[in-house]
Order: C-alpha cells, then sequence, then structure tokens
C-alpha cells in the first residue's frame, strides 16, 4: 500500500520536472477515481482513499497519467496528443481506472433479486436494473436500494493503508 507522503514527494517532483511553478499537488476525497487533473486549478490530486489501497507503482501511474492530461491540456482528454505523451512518460496503463474503489465509503447499497449487490456514492435517480442478470435494462431485475450511513470512523479507517 502506498504511503501518502510518499505520494505526495512522488507528485511534487513530477509536478517541478515537468509542469510550471503554477502547478500543484493535492489529495482529494474521491471514492470511485484515482486521480484529477484541474485545469483550471492547475492542481493535480490523487484519490487519498484509493492510494491508501493501490501499490506504489500503480499510484506512481496515477500520477504519470494526469501529469500527461496537464501536458496535453484539456482538449486533447484521452486521445492520440495525450497518449503520445502518456507514453513518452512512462505510462503504461489505460484510459480509465478499473481497479478497487472504495465501496464500504458508498451510502446507496442496490441489491437485485438475484442477490448481486451494487454501491453508489450518490442516490441513484432513476430505476436501474442487474447487468450481471440482464445486458439491458429488465423490470425483473430491478435494483432495491437501500441508505446506509457512514460513520466518521469508517472514512478514517478507509483513509489508513490495511
Amino acid at each position: 500500500m502506498a504511503d501518502l507522503n510518499r505520494v505526495r514527494v512522488w507528485g511534487e517532483a513530477l509536478i517541478q520536472m515537468h509542469l510550471d511553478e503554477s502547478w500543484s499537488f493535492g489529495f482529494d476525497n474521491a471514492k470511485r477515481r484515482a486521480g484529477q487533473c484541474d485545469f483550471r486549478a492547475k492542481r493535480i490530486t490523487v484519490s487519498r482513499y484509493l492510494a491508501a489501497r493501490f501499490e506504489d507503482d500503480d499510484i506512481h501511474q496515477v500520477l504519470l497519467h494526469e501529469v500527461a492530461h496537464a501536458l496535453a491540456g484539456h482538449r486533447a482528454a484521452h486521445g492520440v496528443k495525450w497518449k503520445g505523451i502518456a507514453r513518452e512518460l512512462g505510462y503504461v496503463g489505460g484510459t480509465t481506472h478499473h481497479g478497487e474503489t472504495a465501496e464500504e465509503l458508498a451510502p446507496w447499497v442496490g441489491t437485485c433479486p438475484a442477490g448481486h449487490i451494487t454501491y453508489r456514492h450518490r442516490r441513484p435517480s432513476r430505476t436501474t436494473s442487474c447487468a450481471k442478470c440482464s445486458k439491458s435494462f429488465d423490470p425483473r431485475f430491478e435494483f432495491s436500494w437501500v441508505r446506509r450511513e457512514i460513520t466518521p470512523t469508517a472514512k478514517l479507517a478507509a483513509r489508513t493503508p490495511r
């Protein structure tokens, strides 16, 4: 599991190497995305929750991904320009994060009639059905949603490396 102090050092070092002094590094409270490049604030952030779960190499890749966004510019998105810059930096991952998320911090828990469980960090705004049970919407597999309380202790535990 990555040490948050070490992640900060890496993030600040990558910014110093590749960007100008107007850029900064920080941690955020994201539960599903690993990193973010905020062009308005000129700030690269990493989820404190996911950094505590990921291995050092994985977090380093997240940082390279976000620095590539800063170098490529907002309009580049995950296109050819961004991919070229990311490769030059040593990034070897895809365009999105497919790893672990902080499911224990999701206040909405959905259960389908077959018993499959899914998690949401925001209140579901429309009726959904289980993708494991049917590729398209099927009311027979509609999720039943329950809100659970997330305690401060659970939030603190999620930030602590396992």
